[in-house]
């Protein structure tokens, strides 16, 4: 049966813990591989610390509100910050160049690479990721490959 949780936490770099637990739990009981684990944990935690970081300036009065819904296929978590928002589209790529050598700049890097679905609201202050159980992921990645073999 899918759980779903709406949250609302400080904007310190602590306040994530229980969240991160309670996510972590749900993926369990849901049968979620440790590679779901890792990626779910990851992202929530890189997108947490972009939101307390970058969006609400570590200012603790403010607030970081986490919907996150846990099915038997897959996990949706939407993190809301105060802050004004940016424009993803003109972060630096950490890879290349003088980003390369830069301690910072990697969180949407990792969030894009584990999380099947990344998208922003307009305003840029909002995240939505989504990740799919690993066994449905394959299926699909079967079914492309027997597309392109009969195409």
């Amino acid at each position: 049966m899918p759980v779903s949780r709406s949250v609302v936490i400080s904007s310190t770099p602590l306040a994530i813990v229980e969240v991160c637990k309670q996510v972590l739990v749900n993926l369990e009981a849901q049968d979620f591989s440790e590679e779901d684990f890792f990626a779910v944990h990851l992202a929530l935690e890189e997108a947490f610390i972009n939101a307390v970081k970058h969006g609400n300036k570590m200012e603790p009065t403010k607030a970081v509100k986490i919907d996150y819904s846990v099915g038997a296929d897959r996990i949706e978590i939407c993190m809301t910050d105060e802050g004004e928002g940016f424009d993803p589209e003109v972060v630096p790529d950490p890879r290349y160049g003088d980003n390369l050598f830069k301690p910072a700049g990697r969180g949407l890097l990792l969030i894009r690479s584990y999380m099947d679905v990344v998208e922003y609201n307009k305003q840029g202050n909002s995240i939505r990721m989504v990740r799919f159980k690993e066994k449905e992921k394959e299926k699909e990645n079967t079914s492309k490959s027997a597309a392109k073999i009969k195409a």
